[in-house]
């Protein structure tokens, strides 16, 4: 016996995200020297095959095929909510309500009204010592955790702009097949809720400012793809046929800082040739922080007090044990990867449990950024320009 809390995990969903929660669930326990003893004690999806078979090889204990029966079983004190935006709400509601903390995969719901319910729902939580979290894992990549570090303790002095992309290229091909990320129901949105909702936090987390309004426009390329060939939504239609995509294919908006700064985002799925390029450039009165998520273990930092001779971006490479996270895995100079950002994640989350604190982001936190969103849309779908959040 530790004498530590005693946490199990239901996890709803056992797709990509499922997986990739997984590995974090097994490896944080492992990593980091918790407060707490975490067990993997129930997985959840609609498909008994499927779920049992994620179940075996995620290493969780059990598999539930209900989500509502998954929640309800006395070994699962954590909720993991890796579905589809469109049950997020119903999940966390009921999980919240039954004295289950939540961490909840981005963006937190389809719509700004369900985002608001879950929010109220984690405020009453709260006061019955319940926890919730959104989980934008790239808050938790050192070298933004870094970024944020040297915002803070005005390195870069007084902020200007901020330029933020989230590229990538899976969509290029016309004959992918339709998916439900390509489904409004399903989605709520396409880059915009799928991706550049991660920037808007990202740069919203590095800078400690939140964008007070946003202008932008938002594009379908291909509306419409094959339903054979896929799985998930092409399976449950029959594999026949073309379905129609009714959501963006990419998003560019402005934005400005409720502190006076500026700042454009891009997001696509059409991005030839670029697979995961989630990028952030911070520039102030003082200083200028660059960084790119494929080459997530370097920071590019420019300080603007350095005489000119000198003057030029310096090369951070962020695997010192000084800096957030690192001091827990490997020697200097030996880089980590995307998975490791979840490890992160859960760590802050179930320390924060540990110690009946609130966790960041909050489902507050995360409702704020579908209200970035919402304006985004209605700009676009609108022609009306500027849009408040």
């Amino acid at each position: 016996m530790t004498g530590k809390l005693d946490l199990g995990v239901g996890m709803v969903g056992y797709a990509f995200m499922g997986a990739v929660h997984s590995q974090a669930w097994r490896t944080v326990g492992h990593v980091f020297d918790l407060p707490v003893e975490v067990r993997m004690a129930a997985i959840g999806g609609r498909d008994p095959v499927a779920v049992k078979a994620a179940a075996d090889r995620h290493g969780w204990s059990a598999a539930e095929t209900d989500w509502r029966t998954l929640i309800a079983r006395d070994d699962v004190q954590i909720v993991d909510i890796c579905t589809p935006g469109d049950t997020h709400a119903s999940i966390a509601i009921e999980a919240l309500r039954a004295g289950k903390h939540v961490i909840c995969e981005k963006p937190l719901a389809n719509t700004v009204s369900e985002a608001s319910a879950m929010a109220e729902a984690a405020a009453e939580a709260a006061t019955r010592g319940v926890r919730s979290m959104v989980a934008f894992n790239y808050r938790r990549v050192p070298a933004l955790a870094y970024a944020r570090s040297l915002v803070k303790a005005g390195r870069i002095g007084t902020l200007r702009h901020v330029r933020a992309a989230y590229q990538q290229d899976w969509l290029v091909d016309p004959s992918a097949p339709l998916t439900w990320r390509m489904q409004k129901e399903r989605a709520g949105s396409g880059a915009l809720g799928d991706i550049a909702a991660h920037i808007v936090d990202a740069a919203q987390f590095v800078v400690g400012d939140v964008l007070s309004g946003v202008s932008g426009l938002t594009e379908t390329f291909v509306r419409s793809r094959p339903l054979s060939g896929g799985s998930g939504l092409s399976a449950a239609v029959g594999g026949s046929g073309v379905g129609e995509v009714t959501v963006d294919d990419a998003a560019v908006f402005f934005g400005r800082f409720v502190g006076g700064g500026i700042a454009t985002f891009e997001a696509t799925r059409f991005a030839t040739g670029r697979k995961n390029a989630m990028q952030l450039e911070i520039y102030g009165s003082d200083g200028g922080i660059r960084f790119d998520f494929e080459r997530m273990n370097e920071l590019l930092f420019f300080d603007g007090s350095q005489p000119a001779e000198e003057a030029g971006y310096r090369r951070v490479l962020v695997t010192e044990p000084e800096h957030p996270y690192l001091g827990a895995w490997w020697p200097p100079g030996h880089p980590l990867g995307y998975e490791h950002t979840f490890t992160h994640e859960f760590r802050d989350f179930l320390v924060a449990v540990a110690e009946d604190a609130d966790p960041s982001p909050s489902f507050a936190d995360g409702l704020q950024v579908q209200k970035v969103l919402a304006a985004v849309s209605l700009s676009a779908e609108s022609g009306s320009g500027w849009v408040v959040v």
